[in-house]
């Protein structure tokens, strides 16, 4: 697969094609340990309920969600999470970066963390912020320009259940 390959683009709605496609990319990281909110093992119900509570925030306009695709389909997604605080209204979350391990280590997670930050910047917003527990992820987002505030011991568990710490980070985007 080469970068050239592959089209990363906002969805306007999630159906069904596109659920099957974000639980398949979804089970897969689950299964192959990261730390995304689920534990071991993993169903493909639980995730369709995630992806179900998505699309429904994503039609209230509540978030924005990204793919990477190749010939294949979905292989990578992260979303951007706007609905704040009121007193936050230049502010977005980004959230639920994976990509399936087919994929990675290929660019896929950069081309998606800069789609994240053009979506949010085409919003208004003006600072971001993201958690993770990867290493790997974070040195992608320090190579992106993110500033790291600094580690939160035990903040969650593993899909095995021992605990993870998880690594804050920010971006305040360029000419905000």
């Amino acid at each position: 697969m080469k970068l050239s390959q592959i089209r990363v683009h906002s969805l306007a709605a999630l159906g069904p094609t596109e659920i099957e496609a974000l639980c398949g990319v979804l089970l897969d990281c689950v299964e192959g340990g990261a730390s995304v909110s689920f534990m071991w093992p993993m169903s493909r119900a639980k995730a369709e309920e995630f992806w179900a509570i998505a699309s429904a925030s994503l039609a209230r306009g509540e978030r924005a969600v990204i793919v990477a695709e190749d010939e294949h389909g979905i292989v990578g997604t992260v979303q951007v999470i706007w609905a704040q605080p009121e007193n936050q209204p230049h502010r977005a979350d980004v959230a639920k970066m994976l990509v399936h391990r087919r994929a990675r280590r290929r660019g896929v997670g950069a081309l998606l963390l800069e789609a994240a930050e053009r979506a949010a910047a085409a919003a208004g917003r003006t600072v971001l912020v993201l958690d993770t527990a990867s290493d790997d992820a974070a040195r992608l987002y320090a190579r992106g320009g993110w500033t790291r505030c600094g580690i939160i011991p035990k903040y969650a568990l593993m899909p095995d259940g021992a605990f993870c710490d998880t690594i804050v980070f920010y971006k305040v985007l360029s000419g905000q």
